[in-house]
């Protein structure tokens, strides 16, 4: 049983190497040191900072420190939530919860890396009105989904700039 399996496996796993697949790795990143601007005001921001860990440097050190090599500019977060379905009495029975950011990436000179760019996520939930504290707690962990989504989503845009280097 083990040597049917082994060489069904073995091929299989030649195959898959064979086409260019491989598993998805952590991002790898053509800067050392990074500023995330708003710092401590957006969601998302607070989210980047936590994901870049000790990579972060503040946009003005202090005497004797070194300046960030990029800046990560959170220019808009936006979260909205919209009426998308009501029954014929005219009770809510769906809504859409949208998250929409707006960054760019630039050097500290003021050069751009990437321009600004939106990004954005969106879900429909249902709604009812007999379960309104469950609904919020579903509303809540959506727009938690949405925001680790988006995080990611920006982290392989940045990781995306090969160079720092003027064209």
């Amino acid at each position: 049983m083990q040597r049917r399996t082994l060489l069904t496996a073995v091929p299989a796993a030649w195959g898959l190497a064979a086409c260019g697949f491989k598993l998805r790795s952590a991002p790898t990143f053509a800067f050392q040191t990074v500023a995330v601007t708003p710092e401590k005001n957006g969601l998302l921001a607070a989210d980047l900072i936590r994901y870049f860990g000790n990579a972060v440097a503040p946009v003005a050190p202090g005497a004797g420190g070194t300046p960030p090599q990029v800046i990560v500019d959170i220019l808009q977060e936006a979260r909205e939530k919209s009426v998308v379905g009501v029954n014929a009495s005219g009770q809510v029975r769906e809504f859409q919860l949208r998250i929409r950011i707006q960054f760019r990436m630039r050097t500290p000179d003021g050069r751009e890396l990437i321009v600004p760019t939106t990004i954005s996520q969106q879900r429909d939930i249902s709604f009812n009105e007999s379960a309104v504290l469950a609904k919020e707690a579903e509303e809540v962990l959506l727009f938690r989904d949405m925001q680790a989504d988006l995080l990611q989503q920006l982290v392989r845009r940045l990781a995306a700039v090969k160079s720092l280097d003027p064209p």
